[in-house]
């Protein structure tokens, strides 16, 4: 099992000594002795977690409930006040980018200073010393002193040693925006690429969206404490449902209670405000008769009726297809599609055709939303359709690709 086990927290506990008045000098240390009163702020209180080989974990949480703490412990920038934590291999970390930079020396002096830090030899320095240079983009400027980079050249400059270094462990925590936004997209797809080489990933992120494209579960940590953890997208839809319920004032929850109730949204395969509520989903052919089998490589239309109680402005319908065993296949929405964020004031019907399904013979099922800008549900239907594609090929996996054999040189 232990061959099995990246990381291993045992109840862990940390807390902050949190001061009132703090005198800085002695004399007013002296003078103002009472001054000196401090709450001890638990941040972290008894928390537990395994995280496998190769898995990508993502903390989520509001400001203040301890995802950058459990990271800086999983660093051991900071250590636990009881408890333990066990790391297994190599750690990188892109929380304190540029750590240890040096503003007086080049680039490339401190690539040599930074990837020391995280063990490597000079030796192994050597080696990786091109690709970490041509993935930061300076160019000419990596022989410049770093104290004349711009903050964007500085963070990719730390970004790309960190992630050549062939760590084990890779602890990410809100620094995918670096640079612009090609860069960006870059800095993903090589966090992505690295997470198919099986490296372990534990990421601290706002961006949810982010957090789903890459890890396998979501642990969400509330008040120092763990409330939920599994599937990305089941996790953080009841994190925003608390959001949501958290922005609103005593008088608010109590309505949106109300109406959760009499929309029939206190289920566990519904979330939202009840705002709006999905209904009478249904799967139609061609022909536009409803069906639940569908062929490998056909046209089939979801459409559902939905239930207005309070307008919804910045709306955002989307449509997700997961696999019968969780898998999650495919999933889009109006922003993704470029349709501007639009204002729901009455009841209606959606539909959405997808051309030339794909998909291998199999059971899928489909989840439904109407959001409110940009990830807060007003409903979220899970399960909320189940269909069947079949098809006479013995192809195997989830999507059909396109191909042709060439075998005539075959001896």
């Amino acid at each position: 099992m232990e061959n099995q086990v990246a990381i291993e927290v045992k109840n862990v506990t940390k807390s902050f000594k949190v001061y009132y008045d703090k005198g800085k000098e002695l004399k007013e240390k002296m003078l103002f002795w009472k001054r000196n009163r401090y709450e001890n702020r638990v941040v972290l209180d008894d928390v537990s977690f395994t995280i496998k080989r190769g898995e990508a974990v993502g903390l989520v949480g509001k400001n203040g409930c301890g995802k950058s703490t459990t990271l800086k412990m999983l660093t051991r920038i900071i250590y636990p006040d009881s408890g333990s934590i066990t790391m297994h291999g190599r750690v990188s970390s892109l929380i304190e980018l540029g750590a240890g930079f040096h503003p007086d020396m080049t680039g490339r002096e401190n690539i040599y200073t930074n990837a020391s830090i995280f063990g490597l030899t000079k030796k192994e320095i050597d080696a990786r010393l091109d690709d970490i240079i041509s993935f930061s983009e300076l160019g000419q400027y990596i022989d410049n002193p770093v104290r004349t980079y711009s903050s964007g050249m500085y963070m990719r400059l730390a970004f790309s040693v960190a992630i050549n270094v062939d760590a084990d462990i890779l602890l990410v925590d809100e620094i995918l925006a670096v640079g612009d936004a090609n860069f960006q997209t870059k800095c993903f797809n090589k966090i992505r690429e690295i997470k198919g080489q099986g490296t372990t990933i534990v990421i601290v992120s706002h961006s949810l969206g982010q957090i789903e494209q890459i890890c396998d579960r979501s642990i969400w940590i509330k008040d120092g404490r763990i409330e939920k953890e599994g599937d990305p997208k089941s996790v953080h839809l009841e994190y925003l449902d608390y959001m949501n319920n958290e922005r609103m004032d005593e008088e608010e929850r109590a309505r949106v209670k109300q109406q959760r109730i009499e929309s029939g949204l206190e289920d566990e395969n519904r979330f939202g405000t009840g705002n709006v509520r999905c209904t009478n989903v249904r799967l139609l052919d061609d022909n536009g008769d409803e069906q639940g089998i569908f062929k490998c490589g056909g046209n089939m239309t979801v459409q559902f009726d939905y239930h207005v109680n309070n307008p919804v402005e910045n709306a955002i319908i989307g449509v997700k297809i997961n696999r019968i065993d969780g898998v999650y296949v495919y999933g889009t929405d109006t922003r993704i599609d470029k349709f501007k964020n639009f204002e729901i004031k009455q009841d209606g019907t959606v539909s959405l055709t997808f051309k030339d399904m794909p998909l291998i013979k199999g059971q899928y099922y489909l989840d439904i939303s109407i959001e409110y800008s940009e990830g807060l549900p007003e409903d979220y239907l899970k399960h909320a359709a189940k269909f069947e594609i079949v098809s006479s090929l013995e192809d195997m996996g989830i999507a059909l690709v396109s191909h042709d054999w060439d075998i005539s040189k075959i001896r």
